[in-house]
């Protein structure tokens, strides 16, 4: 490889942190999401029927189900997790990274990103996905984004982070032995712990990431240990 072909340091440590982490999880990290975020659900349950839309980042696919009347086109770094979302017709599914989404520009009626932003590792690559997400949408505010990211500000929470604390974490995922197998197996298996980057987002933080991408903070808020907003397209 010559050293203008050499991945980007940043590409490479997500590569290891994020993306090879989630292809290692995903069957686990799956059985274990399943409940819609009552926010996003309303967000998705409010779109006028026949609306079409993106879920980048969409994991096992848990919100393309949420309301019937509308047309998701979701995405996931990851193709273990999106062998599982597929389950969820007759939405489309496709593999893409959210820093080159394969979408045409202006044409969606909203799109969400729940918990993703947060798995790049420098404020330009988070503002550059974010500016992937608002590309997509109808431009003059016709089109919405729903944006979560885990917070900062997590002290009732069994992580207990706050204002002051690093921003920059490793957080641990922990396998679990699957159902019925012996003693050691469990053994082994519990002892299996992944560790995944994440940015945690000081209050705040994801709105001026959200307006250096271009894009308009229509709502925003807190909801169990996460920041999310609703932005639109300025142009």
């Amino acid at each position: 490889m010559s050293p203008d072909q050499q991945q980007d340091p940043h590409e490479a440590y997500e590569e290891k942190h994020v993306h090879q982490v989630y292809q290692q999880i995903a069957e686990h990290f799956s059985s274990t999401r399943y409940k819609p975020w009552p926010i996003v659900e309303r967000f998705l349950q409010t779109q006028p029927p026949g609306s079409i839309g993106l879920d980048v980042g969409c994991g096992n696919g848990k919100y393309l189900g949420v309301n019937r009347d509308i047309f998701i086109v979701a995405s996931d770094r990851s193709d273990a997790l999106i062998r599982i979302a597929r389950k969820h017709q007759p939405h489309s599914v496709i593999v893409a990274d959210i820093l080159n989404l394969p979408h045409p520009d202006g044409r969606f009626d909203f799109a969400i990103a729940i918990a993703v932003v947060h798995h790049l590792s420098t404020t330009a690559r988070r503002v550059q996905a974010i500016a992937s997400i608002l590309r997509t949408l109808k431009p003059g505010g016709d089109g919405k984004a729903l944006i979560y990211v885990w917070a900062l500000e997590q002290k009732n929470s069994r992580r207990g982070w706050d204002k002051g604390d690093q921003q920059d974490v490793m957080v641990p995922w922990v396998m679990k032995a699957p159902a019925g197998a012996g003693q050691q197996q469990q053994q082994q298996q519990a002892d299996k712990t992944f560790h995944r980057y994440y940015h945690l987002y000081e209050e705040g933080e994801l709105e001026r990431d959200i307006r250096a991408a271009g894009g308009t903070v229509v709502e925003s808020g807190y909801e169990k240990d996460n920041w999310w907003a609703i932005a639109t397209r300025e142009s």
